[in-house]
């Protein structure tokens, strides 16, 4: 037991605890630890190694209060990083609490000699002394913050706020400051360094906020600190940027000679000292794109602070639901920065709300509504940035400019290829280090590759910079070429024809979307680089299409074909590239296969030209393409076995899955449900073996395709179970996988149809809204035009003839050539038509249906156009023809030849109706529809087979 007064020094290896000073000792120097995390360390350090419980932490650390679990973890990661090479010596124990392992030792007695004013206490109920202006305007969106920033001030001594201009930080310093102030006996001052411009009197700054007298022409750092010596205050330091140099030494002072002091401070620029926690102010909350909901804009800090600003000065935009999807875009716009959210507020209040939107492409010179007392950097955006300018030296002012012209993230790589010439590789990269220090530019840690990023307005005020230096031009040419140089590279023979998955080495440069919008956007202007623009949009077409952005690779690739007499001659495999890409974009964009025919004949005639079997493989592909979505299935039938044929002598495995995909879907179409089988569940087995990577095409995985005609095989051949398990893992598949176009694929063409064909409307419903979703978040236009199809057939499916009538009458010519043939849909606008007394129609409509059929070879549907048919002759024949008759035994005996066993029950099912309806023929007609009930093995609650079997029970 020591003897009253006396206080340990404890020891052990490295480290030293004295308590009387209130310090940590590593390797002999003074280490700043703030005053709950010392407390921490001296409750440990107490209890020799005995697990301290969390609870018993909490309460001796912080009595009578309540923390939270993230408190504590900030407090105990400030000792870790405060023991430095021996934070290992703090153990946690797992949901129980924390020990201090090592040999402590007490090594010597101090007597307590309490530094100056540690032992003063206040009057009950009095405030400590204090400088800090009352505060105005409550912070909005920043409690999150706050919580943090008073968790940081109390467990570090040093807290660095950082971030660009107007970001908020000096408002946020304060309204934490005020909410820590009774943690320290001897105050909080607040000193401005804004208006100095002599870094030699920031001593001189602190001393007169603190009322100190020190008596001497030259006021030093330590001289400050030495005044100080033991007094427990907080320290604002206001503005520290442009006299960071001489900030730092001072904290460093306060830190060695203070123990009791902390010091928060904001500046673009951290203070890089030992013991300093640098906290990056983020911006506000700003809605996603997507989001228009009212109440979800509200939920978001940045409206919120354009609105309560908007409101002090008279104008009430809360009140107008349809001003909020513009507010929200305005916040976006200004990359949720606080000072210029004001701004555009302040301008909103006179000009409107539309006005401001539309004028912020000249942000700077709309956003000058300043308060009148602000600083005067503060009261125009333009002055806000013109400060962080001004105080970077030359090459980095140069850099911050040229790096305008990368409107996404970038990479050191790109930043040192678009400097080539102007700057070294070195001077690139300590100039991004230096900008990224002073909140110029954002990190992106957490990428695979380290990428940066300008905000937006940070972008928007170099750009302006970099025009007005004259070197715009010049830095637009340099980015182009990267942006070639970047994606343009020699790829394998498949990986030209396919967009592959990700993890490919000929995988497409989707972070680098970004820079080439800019780059195209430049090199077709005037002036601009065209070649270059042509060989980007050549390059770039697999990976608009790989990311479902039809409409874009249509506009893009239709201004580089409008360009090609303007400039030398592309290659004839970007030319071809070009071609190919135009086919895709417009069937998918407009669904009229027509418009495509002249782009693909071009892409065509390159390829015949041509011995490289890569491109004879990728003109077979857009063959059987155009002739699958003209529904030419006898022509796609033989480009499929000719590509099946090619890919295999190629031996390239991706090819071949491919190859097995287009020869399954076509074999479907034409009605060879068991050879479609084989080569679909070969795609299956062939993408479930360990060690390769997806085979995806356009943004198609060829899995997922192969399995959405799979279910509607499985479906034809008698196995419904198997179809729903196989639809289902197809679905689950495509989600997973995140291609919006085989997503929209897998609902469209697996999961909608079999629920339909099964009788399941639930299921059609949930499958209908997963379609339209997806194809609404990815603006997929043609598969927009497919769900409105669809809905319209599932409107049939439920006998609302005339809403169904009236919605596909209105997105099948949409859909062009692919809907006016699809076999479903005009079934479903056949039975529609006849179920509203329009007989006449329904019949030339499914005529029209079987004309396609016979001339095109679509013969999968055949039998159930026929069976149709004959419903709709059986409810309107007066005459007691035996047309119908004959149909359905057609029918019948092609459902038979097809291995098609749902369309046979469901042929036979209306054949043994019809039968027994003539009088005599009841035996005939149950022998034929119990031998096609007898064949099959599974599916026993499917409507169809429902019904069969209740007609022949009731019917013995």
């Amino acid at each position: 037991m020591l003897a009253e007064g006396i206080r340990p020094v404890y020891a052990s290896g490295g480290c030293e605890i004295d308590l009387a000073r209130r310090e940590l000792r590593v390797l002999g120097s003074p280490v700043p630890v703030g005053g709950r995390a010392f407390e921490i360390i001296e409750v440990l350090v107490r209890s020799a190694g005995e697990l301290v419980t969390k609870d018993e932490l909490m309460n001796r650390v912080w009595p009578g209060a309540i923390v939270t679990e993230n408190t504590l973890q900030v407090h105990t990661a400030a000792v870790r990083r405060a023991l430095g090479p021996y934070r290992s010596l703090l153990k946690t124990e797992s949901r129980r609490g924390y020990r201090l392992l090592g040999a402590w030792t007490i090594r010597h007695h101090d007597e307590a000699k309490p530094p100056g004013l540690l032992q003063q206490t206040r009057l009950t109920g009095a405030a400590p002394a204090t400088n800090f202006p009352a505060t105005i305007a409550r912070p909005i969106g920043r409690s999150a913050a706050m919580q943090r920033l008073q968790d940081l001030v109390s467990a570090y001594r040093v807290v660095t706020l950082t971030g660009p201009g107007g970001i908020g930080k000096t408002t946020l310093a304060l309204e934490t400051a005020r909410r820590v102030l009774g943690e320290f006996a001897d105050g909080g001052w607040l000193v401005e360094l804004a208006s100095l411009s002599d870094p030699h009197l920031v001593p001189s700054a602190v001393a007169g906020a603190l009322g100190l007298k020190l008596g001497s022409k030259t006021i030093t750092a330590e001289a400050v600190a030495r005044a100080i010596a033991g007094k427990r205050l907080l320290l604002v330091l206001d503005n520290c940027e442009h006299v960071i140099d001489a900030t730092a030494t001072l904290a460093e002072a306060l830190m060695r000679l203070c123990p009791l002091a902390t010091v928060l401070a904001t500046s673009r620029e951290v203070l890089r000292i030992e013991g300093e926690y640098a906290y990056r102010v983020p911006p506000l909350e700003v809605p996603p794109d997507e989001q228009l909901d009212a109440g979800q804009i509200l939920s978001h800090s940045a409206p919120e602070l354009f609105i309560a600003r908007a409101k002090e000065l008279g104008s009430d935009f809360s009140a107008h639901a349809e001003s909020l999807p513009a507010i929200a875009a305005i916040c976006r716009h200004l990359d949720g920065i606080p000072l210029a959210i004001e701004f555009a507020a302040a301008r909103a209040a006179t000009l409107g709300i539309d006005q401001v939107a539309a004028a912020l492409r000249d942000r700077f010179a709309l956003l000058t509504s300043g308060r009148r007392t602000a600083l005067p950097r503060h009261r125009t955006l333009r002055a806000t940035f013109d400060w962080s300018y001004q105080l970077l030296p030359a090459d980095e002012q140069l850099l911050l400019r040229w790096l305008s012209v990368l409107p996404g993230g970038f990479s050191i790589a790109a930043a040192i290829e678009i400097l080539a010439g102007r700057q070294t590789s070195s001077s690139v990269i300590d100039g991004v280090s230096g900008l990224v220090e002073k909140s110029l530019l954002n990190v992106d840690e957490t990428a695979a590759v380290v990428a940066y990023r300008l905000l937006e307005t940070t972008r928007d005020y170099a750009y302006k910079r970099l025009s007005e230096s004259g070197e715009a031009h010049t830095a637009a040419q340099r980015h182009a070429l990267y942006v070639r140089n970047a994606i343009v590279r020699p790829q394998s023979a498949v990986s030209q024809v396919a967009a592959e998955s990700p993890n490919d080495d000929g995988a497409p440069r989707t972070e680098e979307i970004h820079n080439v919008r800019s780059a195209l956007d430049w090199c077709f202007s005037p002036g601009g680089d065209l070649r270059t623009g042509l060989e980007i949009t050549a390059a770039y077409t697999r990976t608009w299409l790989y990311m479902s952005l039809m409409t874009e690779c249509r506009a893009r690739v239709e201004t580089a074909l409008s360009r090609l007499d303007q400039a030398s001659a592309l290659t004839s495999e970007q030319l071809m590239q070009l071609y190919i890409a135009h086919s895709i974009a417009v069937v998918h964009t407009t669904g009229l296969v027509e418009d495509t025919q002249a782009s693909l004949e071009k892409a065509l005639a390159i390829a015949d030209s041509s011995e490289d079997d890569a491109a004879r493989l990728r003109a077979l592909w857009a063959i059987w393409d155009y002739h699958s979505n003209s529904r030419e299935y006898a022509k796609a039938l033989h480009t499929a076995r000719k590509f099946h044929q090619l890919a295999m002598r190629l031996g390239d495995r991706s090819a071949i899955v491919a190859a097995n995909r287009l020869a399954g879907h076509s074999s479907h179409y034409h009605g060879e449900q068991a050879t479609a089988r084989l080569y679909l569940e070969q795609v299956l087995k062939l993408e479930a073996e360990p060690g390769h990577p997806r085979t995806v095409w356009f943004q198609y995985d060829q899995g997922v395709l192969a399995g959405a005609i799979l279910t509607r095989v499985l479906w034809l051949l008698g196995y419904p179970d198997k179809a729903a398990t196989t639809a289902e893992a197809c679905c689950t598949d495509a989600a997973k996988l995140g291609y919006g176009l085989s997503q929209c694929y897998a609902h469209a063409l697996a999961a909608f149809p079999l629920a339909c064909l099964t009788g399941n409307v639930a299921a059609a419903e949930r499958a209908l809204d997963a379609c339209t979703s997806v194809a609404n978040e990815n603006h997929l236009p043609f598969y927009q035009s497919w769900s409105q199809c669809l809905r319209g057939t599932l409107l049939v499916e439920q006998e609302d003839f005339s809403a169904g009538i009236a919605v596909l009458s209105s997105a099948l010519p949409v859909l062009g050539r692919v809907g006016s043939r699809q076999p479903e849909f005009q079934i479903a606008l056949a039975r529609a038509l006849a179920g509203t007394g329009e007989v006449v129609r329904a019949l030339d409509v499914l005529a029209s249906a079987l004309t396609h059929a016979e001339n095109d070879g679509e013969y999968w549907y055949v039998p159930e156009l026929l069976r149709i048919r004959s419903e709709i002759l059986i409810t309107q024949a007066q005459d007691g023809s035996d047309t119908a008759e004959r149909q359905l035994r057609h029918a019948l005996r092609l459902a038979r030849k097809q291995g098609a066993r749902s369309w046979e029950l469901r042929t036979a099912t209306s054949l043994a109706r019809y039968l027994k309806s003539r009088g005599d023929r009841r035996h005939e007609s149950r022998t034929i529809l119990q031998s096609v009930v007898d064949q099959f093995t599974e599916g026993f609650a499917t409507a169809d087979l429902l019904t069969a079997r209740e007609w022949l029970a009731a019917h013995r």
